[in-house]
């Protein structure tokens, strides 16, 4: 039998790279061929930490590096797809950049061009933003009414997902935090930054009127390698629709006065300050907490307290 397939797409982001991480801990007990595309910079790190990978450079606007995923990788047995315009600000600016990268129209027609293309399981990354913020706790049968460009881009790809392929799991995901990845990425880490600030004994600028549910990147490895585990081993149609946050709703102020108290910083620094009173170039709902119960109850995982993971955040910072 040959072995299994597992393909990241956006495998040089935050979350792609956690997840290589997590899959090449368990390729000695479990083999498996894993692949990762990469579009904006070559993966040197991660060649380096992650030898047994395949790197394929891919552009999802026109789908071109697909091919040779096919000639080269064959069809993958799981596509785990964290690629996408994620920046509000930037998917605002560029509406039709956001549609082009954030639906995975490309993927989705590559896939469908195996001839027995029912045997890969998508597990697609969407967003917290999808839901207005006009309330507390979300639940995924909730009408989903972004408020800005990047929440309707992340809607458009789950409806074009559940109209265009049969078995994917989407997530929507709230403030992925944790430790830095092998290849540091770009993109500043809400804890790393809070931490970075109040170390200097600079003020802090935190909103004490948007709340999320910050999910520890870990638990989101966590999750999405039980999906895998089980659409490998019971092969059954899947269908599932996920929020994925943490087990806190937190505001921005909390966030802030967490990293404060676990550092011992003066928690005098962080200045409450209401949303509405910076201009972000970018509608931002106001309280999109989501209600979990349907992804403990589906996969029995219970995500990691928020003040728990930024202990396990700044302490794997520490010993780097």
């Amino acid at each position: 039998m040959s072995a299994k397939k597992v393909l990241v797409v956006g495998g040089t982001g935050y979350l792609g790279q956690h997840l290589l991480q997590g899959f090449s801990e368990i390729q000695a007990t479990t083999p498996f061929a894993l692949g990762f595309t990469y579009n904006s910079f070559p993966p040197q790190h991660l060649l380096l930490a992650f030898p047994t990978s395949f790197a394929f450079h891919v552009d999802l606007k026109t789908g071109l590096g697909f091919d040779s995923i096919s000639q080269q990788f064959g069809q993958p047995d799981v596509v785990v797809n964290c690629a996408a315009l994620s920046v509000p600000r930037a998917c605002e600016n560029d509406p039709d950049a956001a549609i082009s990268i954030n639906v995975p129209s490309s993927l989705v027609n590559w896939l469908s061009s195996f001839a027995q293309s029912d045997n890969t399981l998508l597990i697609h990354l969407s967003t917290d933003q999808v839901y207005e913020g006009v309330k507390s706790f979300y639940k995924e049968e909730d009408k989903a009414l972004p408020v800005n460009v990047y929440g309707k881009s992340k809607v458009a790809a789950e409806q074009f997902i559940s109209e265009k392929w049969s078995n994917f799991a989407i997530l929507r995901s709230s403030i992925i935090f944790g430790p830095q990845t092998v290849s540091p990425v770009p993109k500043s880490l809400p804890i790393q930054w809070i931490d970075g600030v109040l170390s200097k004994g600079d003020k802090v600028e935190s909103f004490y009127d948007e709340y999320r549910c910050p999910v520890y990147v870990k638990d989101v490895v966590a999750i999405i390698r039980t999906l895998i585990d089980k659409w490998l081993s019971e092969g059954k149609k899947m269908q599932l629709l996920l929020n994925v946050g943490g087990p806190d709703r937190v505001s921005r102020v909390q966030m802030a006065e967490a990293v404060a108290q676990i550092r011992g910083y003066d928690s005098s620094l962080i200045k409450p300050v209401s949303a509405s009173s910076v201009d972000r170039g970018v509608k931002s709902p106001a309280d999109i907490s989501m209600d979990i119960t349907k992804l403990v109850q589906k996969l029995n995982i219970c995500p990691t307290p928020f003040k728990d993971g930024v202990e396990l955040t700044l302490a794997a910072e520490a010993s780097m």
